[in-house]
């Protein structure tokens, strides 16, 4: 997928006239840049897909049309199980990393709409990472559901103040696993 759209790009991907584009681009409400040295705009993909939410324009035209998740956790084999699963579902885009530090690499990147994240990582645990995804505003639309094995009460109750939104206990249910990220994800 692009990073950069051109207005004419950008105007064909919203299904609006290059002219609204370049309107709400003047206007400040779509972020972008002019190339140094001409009147020419650029369109971050962040950016776009912020416009297009803002303004209630579907995003099918932008990608896939899955919805974007972010698998975060060391062991290998629970890692292919998700993505084993969600990809049969047919409904969702998978990425995946296994330490706290390339969750953070692959959500600045991939930008994923919901990070499936285990608690105990080798470098952070569950915690860090949801602050530091909570800190930064361009984060806010995302949605985390932290799935564990070795948490207790009071280490739940800190993860969703923390930002998470859910927490599922391994070992988990398939179906209870797919029903929590559709409703995380208001998928009906």
């Amino acid at each position: 997928m692009k990073d950069l759209f051109t207005t004419g790009e950008a105007a064909k991907v919203c299904k609006v006239s290059q002219q609204t584009i370049i309107r709400c681009f003047d206007s400040g409400r779509l972020k972008g840049f002019r190339v140094p040295g001409s009147k020419f705009r650029r369109i971050p993909l962040q950016s776009l897909v912020k416009f297009m939410k803002d303004n209630n324009i579907p995003l099918d035209t932008l990608d896939s049309g899955k919805r974007k998740i972010l698998v975060v956790d060391d062991d290998a084999e629970i890692v292919e199980l998700i993505v084993d699963v969600l990809g049969r579902d047919g409904r969702f885009e998978t990425k995946t990393a296994s330490s706290g530090y390339e969750a953070g690499i692959a959500t600045q990147r991939y930008r994923p709409e919901l990070i499936l994240l285990d608690y105990m990582l080798p470098d952070v645990n569950g915690n860090i990472v949801c602050q530091t995804i909570r800190e930064n505003p361009e984060f806010e639309n995302i949605k985390i559901i932290i799935v564990s094995g070795v948490v207790k009460q009071d280490e739940i109750d800190r993860l969703l103040k923390s930002g998470a939104q859910d927490f599922i206990k391994k070992p988990f249910d398939i179906a209870e696993l797919i029903d929590r990220i559709s409703s995380a994800l208001q998928i009906k």
